[in-house]
């Protein structure tokens, strides 16, 4: 796994930690974990454009990673660190709760919708982002929602409440759809241009994303109305109120600062890598509203 210190440790900073006052966590939680360990393991994903995907050198990028580095800063100032050792884990929307749980990822941030079913699994921040789930195809594909793909192949990344929609939305309107599922976004994107389904049902912020990436991305658009509307949020295990106020803290500062907005002007509102190509989506007053109050509330 690849790692990054945020810190160098020097002797001037030992001495430092030496003399500050500051005690070790003891509620066994994940605060104490990182302080003994000097070590917090983030999550992140793989193709989830431009949240956390990797760029064309295989670094880790995007809106939300942006925003768990700046939070894991703040964990270590919480903790009176002189330095933290930052070890990435990639996660898929498969993988990503049992890893939380199981302890191999500290904390997760990339387009992992908070719901009422999944806070039964793992603990949420306050949320980053609202998007809803939409349909990417082939411009003249002449597909303009759900209704036109009645006995058509629909791809669905496995794991995601994208889903679990489909299914849903199928069952109440007795439509048969030909779902297939893929493991990450990115392989989803590449069957879908290489002809093996009509639509590729996600959130339409990662469709944004993934058309950018498209070798011509004028051949692809998103439809159709959305399934749901969904908010995104840091992940983390449950029954940790102590990482969790940490977490809390730093992302609440970060959006009503104006520090969020900015981050999301760089990867929403100009050219992102690996092709600089721009999304060219303003923020919406929606997430406008989330940076102003900030809340932990899931929908769905």
């Amino acid at each position: 796994m690849p790692t990054t210190m945020l810190r160098p440790i020097t002797l001037t900073s030992l001495l430092l930690l030496a003399l500050s006052a500051h005690t070790e966590p003891t509620d066994g939680g994940t605060l104490q974990k990182i302080f003994r360990t000097a070590t917090i393991n983030l999550g992140h994903r793989e193709s989830s454009v431009p949240f956390s995907y990797y760029d064309a050198r295989r670094q880790v990028v995007g809106y939300s990673h942006d925003l768990m580095l700046l939070v894991a800063e703040d964990v270590r100032r919480a903790l009176k660190l002189p330095a933290i050792t930052v070890r990435l884990v990639p996660v898929t929307s498969q993988n990503r709760i049992p890893l939380v749980q199981n302890g191999s990822v500290d904390l997760e941030c990339g387009s992992t919708t908070n719901n009422r079913e999944r806070a039964r699994q793992a603990g949420f921040s306050v949320s980053i982002f609202q998007t809803s789930a939409r349909l990417l195809t082939r411009t003249h594909s002449g597909i303009q929602g759900l209704a036109d793909l009645k006995g058509q192949r629909i791809l669905v990344t496995a794991g995601t409440t994208s889903e679990r929609q489909l299914m849903l939305y199928a069952q109440s309107q007795g439509i048969r759809f030909d779902m297939a599922t893929a493991t990450d976004h990115g392989e989803a994107f590449a069957r879908l241009q290489s002809g093996q389904a009509a639509a590729f049902l996600m959130d339409d912020a990662v469709l944004y994303g993934l058309r950018a990436k498209a070798n011509k991305p004028d051949d692809w658009h998103v439809v159709g109305t959305p399934l749901s509307t969904e908010v995104y949020a840091c992940m983390f295990r449950k029954g940790d109120p102590a990482f969790k106020a940490v977490v809390d803290r730093s992302l609440t500062r970060l959006m009503r600062s104006g520090e969020a907005l900015k981050i999301y002007r760089r990867w929403f509102q100009n050219p992102i890598p690996p092709k600089g190509l721009n999304l060219n989506w303003p923020a919406p007053e929606h997430l406008l509203e989330l940076y102003r109050a900030p809340n932990d509330e899931p929908l769905g």
